[in-house]
C-alpha cells in the first residue's frame, strides 16, 4: 500500500485535534487500499463527549461505514498513530478492515502486536494485515509531550 507516510501525516494532523480538547492525541484515518482515498478522519474525543467508545478508530471507522453505505469495510485499511486497543481491533475485525496501520506501540493496551495480538489471531472470523512503525516516533512524540504537560 502507497502513501502511508502521507496518511499517517492526516491521522497525526487528527491527533493533534484530539490534543487541543484533552483528550489523548490520537488520530485514525479510514482509506481504500487501492487508491488511498480518505472515507474518514477522526480523533479522540472521549473527554469530549464523555463516550468510552469514543475512540478515534471507531469514530473514523463508522464515518467511513456511513460514507460507504456499507458496514463492510473490506477493501479498506485503519491508519492510526497509536497501535489499537483490543476494542478497536475488534471494530475493525467486525467491519472486515484489510490492513491495520499504526505508528506507535501501546505496552499497555495494544492489541495488533504488544499485549495482544488479535488482528491475526486465527480463533476469530476475520483476520487482518498489521504494518507498524510508520511515523512512529512522531506519534510517541505527540503522546509524550502531551502526558509530560498533563502532570506539569
Amino acid at each position: 500500500m502507497e502513501g502511508l507516510d502521507h496518511l499517517m501525516g492526516i491521522a497525526l494532523d487528527e491527533a493533534r485535534l484530539a490534543a487541543k480538547h484533552g483528550d489523548v492525541p490520537v488520530g485514525a484515518v479510514v482509506a481504500r487500499v487501492d487508491s488511498g482515498e480518505v472515507l474518514a478522519r477522526r480523533h479522540n474525543e472521549r473527554e469530549l463527549t464523555n463516550d468510552p467508545t469514543a475512540h478515534a478508530e471507531v469514530l473514523a471507522l463508522r464515518d467511513a461505514a456511513t460514507a460507504l453505505g456499507n458496514w463492510r469495510l473490506d477493501g479498506c485499511a485503519l491508519v492510526v498513530t497509536l497501535e489499537p486497543c483490543p476494542m478497536c481491533i475488534g471494530a475493525a475485525l467486525n467491519a472486515r478492515i484489510d490492513t491495520i496501520v499504526f505508528g506507535a506501540t501501546d505496552p499497555k493496551a495494544g492489541a495488533a502486536g504488544s499485549l495482544y495480538n488479535l488482528a491475526v489471531d486465527p480463533r476469530l472470523n476475520h483476520e487482518c494485515k498489521v504494518i507498524h512503525g510508520v511515523r512512529s516516533e512522531d506519534s510517541a512524540a505527540l503522546l509524550r509531550e502531551f502526558f509530560v504537560a498533563r502532570r506539569a
